[in-house]
């Protein structure tokens, strides 16, 4: 076997793309119940044996087949036998050594992926699966981030026992606080709060935790099989089949009640050196340096060449597969930074062609743990780069979450809300989505606009470290929400951000127990009125086109800013292009002052809609003719039509 540094050189020559540039769209096992095919891509192998097998984890194998070797270093084997059910591995022979690996193309597998699984994927389909559909979409992209386990681990969600962390919670409707009646959790509490889009962390088959031990905890940023569903969510982990029909039926819930489904993905790198990947062809699938050590921009040991053919096929294909297989709606790619913009742009231009311009979401997170070895001429896909992005591409905005709320590295430095001065500027780039900064973003289509994800502190737990009076943290709490959601640009928030979500203080809690990640539904109720002000937040937002405005001009709605110390002000054109609202012009002030600040006004109707006690003054009504905004507060005008 040649060297990393050797290999690095023979995969980047015209030659070897030549020759083994494979663009077939059956690799994998495919099962139909006019046979089964296996084709693998091996290009340096010189032999390949198949081994199927009874089951995933303990019997012996039953069967070794020989594989032909095809054209452009695909391997093959088909039969007129229906072997949906049967599971399977390889083994190559590498320099003596004989190699053990799952299929890279698995559609299922057994616990823990350890042997893939042939599955005819039309028998995994649950009743009425043909009708599902995705639901409309909404005047705004409310992106809720959820994880599996955390969702419905805590007695308190009212979900059945065997249901708790698992994919079938999200099955079970009008579940309750401590099945009381009374309090929604679950799928019903989401609809109240208003959310559009539920984002599920990382749900592919990930190596971090075993999946035959439910008291195993991790966010799964750890991918094995690309595109199997992760096991430990399912009923049954023996049984390669359950998770990918119980994965289904969580799609279909989720769409019944009305929210769009978004797939975290983690295409930047790989759980293990070890992954079927790597043991196919070895070292294609990762950047190496030129002096063949391993790169390592992802801080997680190794960084996947998205430039290469293959692999930026394979990835597409992936995306692809999920999306029409499983009826995924969008797709949040983790690092994206360490991805390249021509896989990026060539996956939006392929969802586009098949599912409409724009109807799947892509965004992901425009920065890399380090410098990672790309390769040739491939860009990579950071925040400086957004200008080389297709305007449908959107990055999460650190500098937005930065400003109003502070550093997320360093606990004790504030932002615009908790005490610090000189942001005001950053604020009113932030109420414009960045667009006119000189950072060359396209359009508000570009940005996710939020204060807090599952990395890092949760917002209540940052508020924590400059605000010890509960009362204050509160009011500072409502105040980082109307901002953000006053600012253009697609909306997010990690679950539980609305009921004051606390990890005890501490900033990674990525294996730390489920006890302290899970979901505290009692929380909610326990935070009534944070929670409730989210809501009408919410709800007024999808009212105001001035700020769901996602094309190339919206930034100019936003007109007359005004700041000083502390205080930012702005009016914002809000006449509907697609609908109308009841408000032609808004007026929004951010107030991080303990003076009230007042505003004279146009003349004209002016109501209240937001002001610091409730986000449901536009239910009332009320007139005024100059805005005063109440000290640590935010104040939303509308101006009628």
């Amino acid at each position: 076997m040649k060297t990393r540094k050797e290999l690095k050189k023979l995969y980047n020559t015209l030659e070897f793309q030549k020759e083994y540039q494979y663009d077939g769209k059956d690799l994998g096992a495919l099962c139909t119940q006019a046979g089964t095919t296996f084709h693998l891509w091996s290009p340096l192998a010189e032999e390949v044996e198949l081994r199927l097998y009874r089951d995933g984890k303990h019997s012996e194998c039953f069967q070794k087949i020989a594989m032909q070797k095809e054209k452009r270093g695909v391997w093959s084997y088909q039969t007129e036998r229906y072997l949906h059910g049967v599971y399977y591995d390889y083994q190559i022979p590498w320099d003596g050594e004989i190699v053990e690996l799952g299929d890279p193309y698995a559609r299922g597998c057994g616990v823990n992926g350890i042997r893939s699984m042939v599955v005819d994927l039309n028998r995994m389909n649950p009743l009425q699966w043909e009708h599902d559909q995705r639901p409309k979409k909404r005047e705004e992209n409310i992106i809720y981030e959820l994880h599996i386990k955390e969702f419905s681990w805590d007695e308190s969600g009212g979900f059945s026992k065997e249901n708790r962390g698992k994919y079938k919670a999200f099955t079970e409707e009008h579940t309750t606080l401590f099945g009381d009646g009374e309090h929604s959790t679950g799928l019903d509490y989401l609809k109240e709060l208003g959310v559009t889009h539920v984002q599920l962390m990382p749900v592919y088959d990930y190596g971090s935790v075993d999946e035959s031990n439910d008291e195993e905890f991790n966010w799964g940023y750890d991918p094995e099989n690309y595109n199997v569903p992760e096991g430990s969510y399912a009923t049954d982990t023996e049984d390669g089949a359950v998770r990918i029909r119980e994965f289904k039926e969580m799609v279909q819930s989720l769409h019944k009640n009305g929210f769009r489904v978004i797939m975290d993905v983690v295409y930047n790198h790989m759980y293990s050196l070890e992954s079927n990947l790597n043991k196919a062809v070895p070292w294609y699938y990762f950047r190496t340096k030129d002096d063949g050590t391993i790169s390592n921009g992802s801080a997680c040991g190794n960084d996947v060449a998205s430039e290469r053919p293959m692999c930026a096929n394979y990835i597409v294909d992936s995306v692809l597969y999920w999306a029409e297989e499983y009826h995924i709606d969008g797709f949040r790619f983790d690092l994206m930074g360490l991805l390249d913009v021509d896989l990026m742009n060539r996956i939006r231009r392929e969802l586009d062609v098949r599912y409409g311009r724009g109807e799947i979401l892509v965004f992901g997170e425009p920065w890399a743990a380090d410098e990672t070895a790309i390769e040739g001429t491939a860009v990579p896909a950071l925040k400086k780069h957004i200008a080389q992005l297709d305007c449908e591409i959107g990055m999460f905005c650190d500098d937005t979450r930065d400003a109003i709320k502070g550093h997320v590295f360093e606990a004790e430095i504030p932002g615009f809300v908790n005490g610090a001065n000189g942001l005001e500027e950053k604020i009113l780039n932030s109420v414009r989505a960045w667009s006119t900064d000189g950072r060359n973003v396209k359009a508000p289509s570009q940005v996710i606009t939020y204060v807090s994800a599952h990395d890092n502190w949760t917002l209540w737990d940052k508020l924590e470290k400059t605000i010890s009076d509960e009362e204050e943290r509160i009011r500072i709490n409502k105040m980082a929400a109307a901002m953000y959601m006053t600012c253009q640009g697609n909306l997010f928030f990690l679950s539980g951000e609305e009921f004051a979500r606390t990890k005890d203080g501490l900033e990674n809690t990525y294996n730390a127990p489920i006890e302290l990640n899970r979901l505290d539904w009692e929380r909610a109720y326990r935070y009534t009125d944070l929670r409730t002000y989210y809501q009408g937040l919410i709800a007024l937002r999808k009212q105001l086109p001035g700020l769901c405005d996602k094309s190339e001009g919206a930034w100019k709605r936003i007109f007359e800013e005004w700041k000083t110390e502390g205080v930012v002000g702005f009016f914002v054109d809000n006449t509907g292009k697609v609908y109308e609202s009841k408000w032609k012009t808004l007026c929004v002030i951010y107030n991080s002052t303990r003076e009230t600040v007042s505003k004279e006004l146009k003349e004209g109707d002016w109501e209240i809609l937001v002001d610091s006690e409730s986000s449901f003054r536009w239910k009332e009504g009320k007139k005024v003719g100059c805005a005063k905004a109440a000290p640590k507060s935010v104040l939303v005008l509308g101006q009628r039509s």
